[in-house]
């Protein structure tokens, strides 16, 4: 029979249809417009997976009200490190996002993005003076200027009026405040920047198409195998530059490549659901996305959240989400993805990072175990008067969290997002979860220094990107007139709050 599989060529192929690969994909065609570059996705869509807004917090990740981004050391005191790495983080894809709206890469920033206030909310002595630690460690910073704490219950009834709801007016409650956080659809904006793309020269998009295997030849070029998934027709291309930012999905895809600097690596699937409300006048009393602290072992993806969401045109509430263990490393993947994935150069690490981790897997028992009434029960922590009859249960995102070799411990369990890159900057791959979306465009720019080294040096691409992201190369950690007037100028054109 005569060889039907179809043979391309391109300059960079990019495997998932997700914020990242369509952040990649845009900031390189920006740099180079006549850049060849192969988009595959497995599914009929863009964003169906970890972008999508049912599977992703929305939150626009600035670290504002995320607790677990300032951890307590064992001294007692508390590290803003993290938490002002990614709020700076946010402000640079802030700033990309307002250069697509202006350059009418994208529609109208309303469809993705929308002003919202950001508050962490405590009770118990305890934990009060853990969120004034935090607030002090904080809102001296930059960035955290404009956080307000309070213990004030009027004040927090006028902040979250859902919230303070039935709740004892002695009881020992606290707040802290980002009037300026905002809500993002990061599916609505994949989908947005994929339907840019698609229309350009030299772009093409193809959906339920599944990568079978890839490998790097002696001359370098990564030949990758293909399948269309609706047809069976077969694929093979040919590029110079492979990333793969498919979720969960990523660490098959980089075991099947086959590269040294992926030797190790491991993942944990952790599953998710929310509660979600079906009462329009409880959705409408609530105003604000609402974090407390996360249970003892719990994932950075089950921090408690009362949020006030914007999907598909319509306003949501949702509470959770509630974390469960599947062997899926997607929504959309298949049972035997975890014990496919256990290699013999990554068994020692996953089972040394089980063992330190036995919190997490009784956290985990505990939450796939507990009953309807168990959940409605942890919301009335939040929401006091809540019924039950007023909340259903919808089923949220898969993420599998980074397991990695590590000499001292022989394996750990990381709960960020990692980038592997191989020494010759051809191949990257990224793995694990939050705060990705929020912060996909700082990974990216550092993917293109890493894999683009001498391009990235050029007049031309700097110049480029200094357009796309006025602070580029500066820390507006460190200036805050810099950071002033970037705010300024961003919440203008994405039409926020400043």
């Amino acid at each position: 029979m005569p060889d039907t599989t179809i043979r391309t060529n391109s300059e960079v192929v990019l495997i998932g249809a997700g914020i990242m690969s369509a952040t990649l994909g845009l900031i390189l065609k920006e740099l180079q417009p006549d850049i060849k570059i192969e988009i595959y996705e497995r599914l009929d869509r863009a964003a169906a997976e970890s972008s999508d807004a049912w599977n992703n917090a929305g939150t626009g990740h600035a670290a504002f009200c995320e607790l677990n981004y300032t951890p307590v050391g064992p001294d007692g005191s508390i590290s803003p490190k993290k938490a002002i790495s990614i709020a700076e983080s946010f402000e640079v894809s802030r700033q990309f996002w307002a250069y697509l709206v202006q350059e009418n890469r994208v529609p109208s920033p309303e469809n993705f993005i929308k002003s919202i206030p950001h508050i962490s909310f405590v009770w118990g002595e305890k934990n009060v003076a853990y969120l004034k630690k935090r607030f002090d460690a904080l809102h001296l910073n930059p960035l955290f200027k404009q956080m307000v704490f309070s213990t004030d219950f009027a004040q927090l009834k006028e902040w979250m009026p859902l919230v303070m709801e039935g709740r004892s007016e002695t009881e020992k409650v606290a707040a802290s405040s980002m009037a300026i956080g905002t809500d993002v659809n990061f599916g609505e904006l994949t989908r947005s920047i994929f339907g840019y793309l698609a229309k350009l020269d030299g772009v093409t998009i193809h959906y339920n198409h599944e990568v079978q295997k890839l490998k790097q030849r002696e001359d370098k070029l990564w030949r990758i195998k293909i399948t269309d998934l609706a047809s069976g027709q077969k694929r093979k291309t040919y590029s110079n530059f492979v990333f793969i930012g498919a979720g969960g999905g990523s660490l098959p895809l980089l075991e099947k490549a086959n590269v040294p600097e992926g030797k190790g690596y491991g993942g944990f699937p952790v599953s998710g659901q929310w509660l979600k409300c079906t009462n329009p006048e409880v959705i409408a009393k609530h105003q604000a996305k609402v974090y407390g602290k996360a249970s003892v072992g719990a994932p950075p993806m089950s921090v408690p959240h009362i949020d006030s969401r914007m999907i598909n045109g319509e306003k949501q509430l949702l509470f959770g989400p509630f974390a469960g263990f599947s062997t899926r490393f997607l929504k959309n993947g298949s049972y035997s993805d975890l014990p496919l994935s256990i290699k013999s150069d990554n068994i020692i690490p996953m089972l040394a990072a089980g063992i330190k981790n036995i919190p997490l897997t009784k956290y985990l028992i505990e939450q796939v175990r507990q009953s309807p009434k168990d959940r409605i029960n942890a919301l009335r922590e939040y929401v006091p008067k809540a019924r039950s009859k007023d909340w259903k249960i919808e089923r949220a995102g898969q993420r599998v969290q980074v397991i990695k070799k590590d000499e001292k411990e022989g394996g750990i369990l990381e709960f960020g997002t990692e980038v592997i890159t191989t020494a010759d900057g051809s191949l990257s791959v990224l793995l694990g979860a939050s705060p990705g979306a929020s912060t996909a465009v700082s990974i990216m720019i550092d993917l293109i220094g890493r894999c683009f080294k001498e391009e990235i040096k050029t007049a031309e691409w700097q110049e480029k990107l200094k357009i796309m992201i006025p602070s580029y190369g500066q820390n507006l950690n460190e200036d805050p007139i810099l950071l002033e007037k970037i705010r300024k100028e961003t919440a203008a054109v994405l039409k926020l709050n400043n």
